[in-house]
């Protein structure tokens, strides 16, 4: 990076620190050999796993988890497919024997037909977990309130939705979002709902530390141009988020100055 821009820092979630604020999950895709592959192109450093998903009796070369650098990437395991507190705990603890990580994405959804998170039992494991040492990155929907209290609970991470999961239709709510980030202790992720790369510049625009998505690029009828798409998206929107907007004004103003520049005319002072 030039000298005259100073290095962004990295993102710190517990025990983890990535210079990458794209995090990317691993399902829908049509071949885990466009999986890897996308995610290269991507240059994530944190890709997620759904532990409830995970394909059995596999030979052995040619898993699901084969196709994952773990020297390049953090495994995120996540517990999609919970409805409840209770099997979501399960899964994470399943998920810290099975990967050694403390890191849980914690999803508890309220019903197959929207998928949107179930407030009351999102907060409840949030706290179990956050108790048995976990780093929880949770997800929520873009209610303020909710956001604060699960920071409150001791959440690593708080992960609103855009939209509601694989919809692709991008940042629906940008006030709410706006409101979360203005009151957030900890980093702000947003998730799902994603659907291409301006969705993402417009999230790290808002100020938001990290975006996660997967049916964007999984489902692109080219995976791998829109994963190039939306990492060069993510670290766009980041710059222009860092660099400060110009303010809006009501009026034109000239982009070309009469005043004030080399070899145009001075305003003469009263009485001169």
């Amino acid at each position: 990076m030039s000298a005259n821009i100073p290095a962004d820092s990295d993102l710190v979630l517990g025990d983890f620190r990535f210079q990458s604020r794209l995090f990317l999950g691993t399902g829908k895709y049509a071949s885990y050999e466009l999986m890897r592959d996308a995610l290269e192109l991507a240059g994530t450093q944190c890709v997620t796993v759904a532990i409830r998903r995970l394909p059995e009796n596999e030979p052995a070369g040619e898993r699901f988890l084969d196709y994952l650098d773990t020297d390049r990437y953090v495994l995120l395991p996540n517990t999609a497919g919970c409805f409840d507190a209770e099997s979501a705990i399960r899964t994470a603890r399943l998920a810290r024997e099975m990967l050694d990580t403390p890191l849980i994405k914690l999803e508890v959804l309220g019903d197959q037909k929207t998928l949107l998170p179930e407030p009351v039992d999102t907060l409840r494991a949030t706290e179990t977990l956050v108790q048995e040492g976990f780093t929880v990155l949770v997800y929520t929907s873009d209610d303020v309130m909710q956001a604060k209290r699960l920071q409150e609970a001791g959440a690593t991470a708080v992960m609103p939705a855009g939209s509601p999961i694989g919809s692709g239709q991008g940042i629906l709510n940008p006030i709410n979002l706006r409101l979360i980030l203005e009151q957030a202790t900890v980093p702000i992720l947003v998730d799902a709902g994603v659907g291409q790369a301006s969705d993402v510049s417009i999230a790290m625009e808002l100020g938001a530390d990290g975006v996660l998505l997967n049916t964007a690029v999984a489902a692109a009828d080219n995976p791998l141009r829109m994963a190039r798409a939306v990492s060069l998206a993510c670290q766009a929107g980041r710059d222009s988020f860092l660099a400060g907007r110009m303010a809006k004004r009501l009026y034109a103003s000239a982009s070309s100055p009469q005043t004030g520049v080399l070899g145009s005319p001075q305003p003469v002072e009263a009485g001169a």
